[in-house]
């Protein structure tokens, strides 16, 4: 007890210490990367802006995090990350940076918590180092300036880290409680992504906590208990609150928020499954990607970089619409074919991967000599409780069939606590030891730099060859002479070790920058010189920007007059019917699955590629999106935010921000008390029409158009009484609600376009594609 005395006594006595002035500069760069130009994001990620538009609104909206001011549909997350922005909202007013600043505030959180966590036990310049490598994380600060969730969940992670240390300083359990308890919190921000670290958890208080066995079993099935506990209590109450009393449950199946946690946020994130739950699972995966895609052009219109640079960004977005990896079909999003190199492949690598190699060199120097019956050191006990957070997450990661590039925030502090305890260690036996030990350093840094260089090679054409060369170059003479020099121990080898350093940090630091120098996607973000993209992957090598992204697709409400073909969504002729769409009807242009379709959003035809979007090989149409089988070239794709805006803020979010106004003045005009102001299919048209009005808007089938929420029964009901009596419906987002959209169009009048629909082709639109507007009364 006296030692444990003693430990709290230097603990208050360190805090009253002066503040560390190298830190400083530290948390100006994450300052920075964070916040810098977030006021330019007007909308941010719109479905989640829109639900924080809505929840300001009432309570009940509040709790249940409902997507639209009427309480029809929830978001797809649980509510903490979103009560967060909503305060902040009703504090700061109504903006896309008042909902993105909680997020920024987290991650320059994460900085400062991971300086405290390593400092105490590795020495200050250890701390420093850690906090740095956290900063400038490419995909740190990319998450981070936008309303997605995870800058927050890591944040909480963290703080749940330095209770669980602190429990076992002070060996009070208490803190055991408190940081069991704050992954519970961080279950209800992202479900079971949140345990992830709980392997790590485990590990280290079995292992650092000096107590008895029957203490510690007893102790940690009571913490447990409390996690569990404090996870579904958000659940519990919504799915025993009657299914009229509060909004369905959005992309759920059996609107239930326990099947939405285990299920779609769960389980099918590791299998990429796509029956039953899983068809919403793919088509909410399509709507994401399509949605994200069109802020390239958004974001490119806005930044006032090069027109270079800037139709490197914007142009073909068929490659990244390529399953990832280079052309395996079974995935999306970029994020590399499954496998043990995962993680170094093109799309990912680049956002987490830097330091990987100087990592595992790390690994070695902090574990050497360690015997398996201990005893441990501090060092080593921390060491281990990093590395049970890194491993079953990279494995994840490797195997995982479906996930997106920022889930990756994930790894950033267990590699950046290595990448500064290793530092400082690698350092350490380069001076003292003449052995194998003494190697580490030369070798993590020539190996980084290798990797840095084959990370940065697809970049080329965006980046230029100087800064490879010069990091390739760099890391081998630095390298070189480390190992030269093994017997000089002197200043002028300090110095090459900080250079070393810095060479490993200066491209990761220009990547963090990334999204504030080209433009961020607040959709799917992600860093890189295609940053704007959401897609991270390497540039095209088309050069016509004007045949990239969705740009072919026609607003919402808007006419162009032009019938080409270009970049519309088109399948590869002469391919056979794996994806096809049934029929081989065009529809007018719209692809619709056939009436009375029970895939749930599926793509028919039993696609060997799971029904993702792909151009056809060798294709020369590189702005087209293509779907496997068919000819037809009529189906265009709805959603086309290629529209410059008038306003220098950028009108980001993955959707339009803003609205047909010749629409919302038409259906304002001749609403007549229905709480709707319109219905449509899915959340990609209703947010921007919320975020603008503020008015109730029915996302039929949830975030993609999938979710089972209404039936023609419930519809009629609606309609009777005055609920809603417009309804606007375009090609895609349907989904399992193929009955309520026949029964709409046999028993609705036709409002004719010229009364509603824009015919300016720079025009934002609101709902998504060229669509129809019907009106149905019922007596």
């Amino acid at each position: 007890m006296k030692h444990m005395n003693s430990e709290v006594k230097e603990e208050r006595t360190s805090n009253k210490k002066r503040i560390d002035l190298f830190l400083v500069p530290i948390v100006l760069i994450a300052a920075f990367l964070n916040l810098f130009k977030i006021w330019t994001d007007e909308y941010a990620n719109a479905y989640y802006t829109a639900a924080v538009k809505s929840m300001l609104q009432s309570f009940h909206n509040f709790f249940y995090a409902s997507f639209d001011p009427g309480g029809y549909v929830t978001i797809d997350k649980p509510p903490v990350v979103f009560w967060i922005q909503t305060i902040s909202a009703k504090i700061f007013g109504f903006h896309g940076w008042s909902v993105i600043l909680p997020q920024a505030l987290a991650g320059i959180g994460s900085v400062l918590l991971l300086y405290v966590l390593i400092k105490r036990t590795f020495g200050v310049w250890a701390g420093r180092f850690a906090a740095l490598a956290m900063a400038l994380t490419p995909i740190v600060p990319a998450v981070s300036r936008t309303n997605n969730i995870d800058s927050m969940l890591v944040f909480t992670l963290l703080l749940a880290t330095w209770m669980l240390f602190r429990a076992v300083r002070t060996v009070k359990f208490g803190w055991v409680l408190a940081a069991f308890a704050m992954i519970g919190v961080a279950f209800n921000m992202k479900m079971l992504q949140a345990y992830m670290v709980l392997p790590a958890f485990y590990v280290f208080y079995v292992v650092a906590t000096k107590i008895t066995w029957k203490k510690k079993i007893a102790f940690l099935t009571t913490a447990t208990a409390l996690m569990l506990a404090v996870s579904v209590s958000w659940a519990v109450v919504v799915d025993s609150t009657s299914a009229d009393k509060r909004p369905y449950m959005g992309s759920s199946q059996t609107n239930s928020v326990l099947e939405l946690a285990f299920g779609y946020n769960g389980i099918n994130r590791l299998t990429g499954n796509t029956s039953v739950t899983g068809s919403s699972h793919k088509q909410s995966a399509q709507t994401e990607q399509q949605t994200a895609s069109s802020e390239t052009k958004q974001n490119s219109n806005s930044s006032a970089d090069s027109s270079q640079s800037s139709n490197q960004r914007k142009s073909s977005f068929s490659q990244k619409m390529q399953a990832p990896g280079g052309g395996n079909q079974n995935g999306m999003f970029n994020t590399g074919n499954p496998g043990p190199f995962r993680l170094f492949q093109k799309g990912l690598s680049d956002q987490i991967s830097w330091l990987l190699p100087f990592v595992i060199f790390s690994i070695v120097g902090l574990f050497a000599g360690v015997k398996f019956k201990g005893p441990y050191t501090a060092k080593q006990k921390e060491s281990l409780f990093w590395l049970a957070w890194l491993l079953p997450v990279a494995v994840f990661f490797s195997i995982a069939g479906f996930f997106h590039q920022y889930y990756l925030i994930m790894l950033a502090p267990p590699i950046a606590a290595f990448a500064g305890a290793g530092a400082v260690a690698l350092w350490s036996m380069y001076k003292q030891h003449n052995d194998w030990k003494s190697w580490l350093l030369p070798g993590g840094i020539l190996t980084t730099a290798a990797l840095q260089v084959y990370i940065m090679s697809p970049y080329v054409s965006s980046i230029g060859v100087a800064p490879i060369a010069g990091v390739g170059a760099l890391g081998v003479i630095l390298a070189l002479v480390l190992a030269i020099r093994k017997q000089r121990k002197n200043s002028l080898t300090n110095y090459l070790g900080a250079a070393a350093m810095v060479v490993l940090l200066a491209m990761p630091a220009y990547w963090a920058m990334t999204p504030i120098i080209y433009g961020g996607n607040s959709m799917l973000p992600s860093a890189g010189p295609d940053s704007s993209s959401g897609m991270g992957g390497p540039p095209s090598t088309a050069t016509n920007s004007k045949q990239s992204g969705f740009n072919g697709m026609q607003p919402p409400g808007s006419s162009s007059g032009n019938s080409s073909s270009n970049n519309q969504m088109q399948p590869p002729s002469g391919s056979s019917n794996g994806g096809q769409m049934p029929g081989g009807s065009s529809n007018n242009g719209q692809m619709q699955p056939p009436s009375g379709s029970s895939n749930g959003g599926q793509m028919p035809g039993g696609s060997s590629n799971n029904g993702q979007m792909q151009p056809p090989s060798g294709s020369s149409n590189s702005g087209q999106m293509q779907m496997p089988g068919g000819s037809s070239n009529n189906s265009q794709m709805p959603n086309s935010f290629s529209s410059k805006s008038s306003s220098s803020k950028r009108k980001s979010g993955g959707m339009n921000a803003e609205v047909n106004q010749k629409l919302l003045n038409y259906l304002t005009k001749n609403n007549t008390g229905e709480k709707y102001l319109f219905a449509t299919t899915d959340s990609t048209s209703a947010a921007p029409y919320i975020i603008k009005t503020g008015k109730p808007v029915m996302a039929m089938g949830g975030f993609s158009g999938s979710d089972p929420i209404l039936t023609v029964s419930k519809l009629k009901a609606m309609i009777k009484k005055g609920e809603v009596k417009y309804f606007y419906l375009s090609g895609m987002g349907k989904g399992g609600q193929s009955d309520v959209i026949t029964w709409i169009k046999e028993n609705s009048k036709e409002i004719p376009s010229s009364k509603w629909q824009s015919t300016s082709s720079s025009a934002q639109q609101g709902p998504s594609g060229n669509g129809t507007l019907y009106e149905i009364t019922l007596k």
